[in-house]
């Protein structure tokens, strides 16, 4: 990650305590937990979901979660993205399909209690 990446996380909306539907990240213990139970995330896992929840809806492609979390500059083809949303997936357990594959774009994360309203932001 590039230092302006880290510079002011105070800013970013993803830094501060998110709760939906039953995925909660807080931000201040940097702990991610699934119907109250933590999750054992490593940092860039913990990274990636923070930053689906903390924007609901928003499809991301992988080049801009390659900028975005990871902090690079020039998104190179790579399976980096794919590899840990598969494993964030994983450890989500029953809320696996929260995370969604927009065919040809990227991921978007849809929370529990949306996830079969047809809502839309």
């Amino acid at each position: 990650m590039t230092s302006a990446h880290t510079a002011d996380r105070s800013a970013d909306p993803v830094h501060a305590e998110q709760r939906s539907a039953v995925v909660a990240i807080k931000a201040d213990q940097r702990l991610a937990y699934v119907d109250g139970q933590p999750l054992e995330l490593t940092y860039l896992e913990y990274e990636l979901l923070a930053h689906l929840v903390a924007h609901p809806l928003r499809v991301h492609s992988r080049a801009q979660l390659l900028r975005l979390v990871w902090g690079w500059s020039t998104p190179l083809p790579s399976r980096t993205v794919d590899t840990h949303i598969a494993r964030l997936r994983t450890k989500l357990g029953p809320l696996r399909s929260s995370i969604e594959t927009v065919h040809r774009v990227g991921y978007r994360y849809r929370p529990a209690a949306l996830a079969r309203t047809g809502s839309a932001a």
